[in-house]
């Protein structure tokens, strides 16, 4: 299955939540750091924006990521849940439509960001989990977490890196790979520990 396919699967099931969530999980706070789950969803609005449009957006922040990625926020901050699903659905992909790995890496960790808190667990498909775990959000920095350790999926056909070992779901991989401290209470292994220190906790 292509990319793009992965992405268009991982959009609808995450719609499809979304349509689900009661008012209150709506304002329930995610795993980013400050952010409420309508936060999440406002974020990835930047998919209604052209390449060029984001990067002059991007550049009123001086392309600092946290600063544009709160930026996103705060520009849909006025928005109801309904509104936020409409354009969510309806907005193009114009930046994941070129670069759907990396659409397909943002929207799945965002989903995870949303579920785990909101205790609405669910099997990401291995191909989907997979291919995240291959080319992981390279805005998230994810060589901050993972240099000099070996990361070993025990639930897919997947590992990398070489060093101390983290093992455990592909799914709290993939997260702890890109800032999720949430995730590492489901990983073991001796690489657990430096893991720890590079989140902070």
């Amino acid at each position: 299955m292509s990319t793009r396919q992965l992405l268009n699967d991982e959009r609808a099931e995450l719609i499809t939540l979304l349509r689900d969530l009661s008012d209150d999980e709506w304002e329930a706070p995610s795993l980013c750091a400050g952010w409420r789950v309508r936060d999440v969803v406002g974020h990835l609005l930047y998919d209604e924006m052209s390449l060029l449009g984001y990067a002059r957006f991007a550049l009123g922040y001086r392309l600092n990521t946290d600063r544009v990625n709160n930026g996103l926020v705060d520009r849909a901050r006025d928005l109801t849940p309904a509104q936020l699903i409409e354009r969510f659905d309806n907005s193009g992909q114009r930046i994941t439509g070129v670069w759907p790995s990396l659409g397909l890496a943002d929207i799945l960790v965002h989903q995870q960001d949303i579920r785990r808190p909101l205790g609405r667990p669910r099997t990401i498909p291995a191909d989907r989990l997979v291919a995240v775990l291959r080319h992981p959000d390279p805005f998230a920095r994810p060589r901050t977490y993972t240099r000099g350790l070996r990361f070993v999926a025990t639930d897919v056909e997947w590992s990398a890196g070489t060093g101390p070992e983290v093992r455990g779901p592909g799914e709290a991989l993939a997260l702890a790979a890109v800032g999720r401290p949430a995730a590492l209470e489901d990983l073991t292994g001796e690489g657990v520990e430096t893991l720890r220190r590079r989140h902070g906790v």
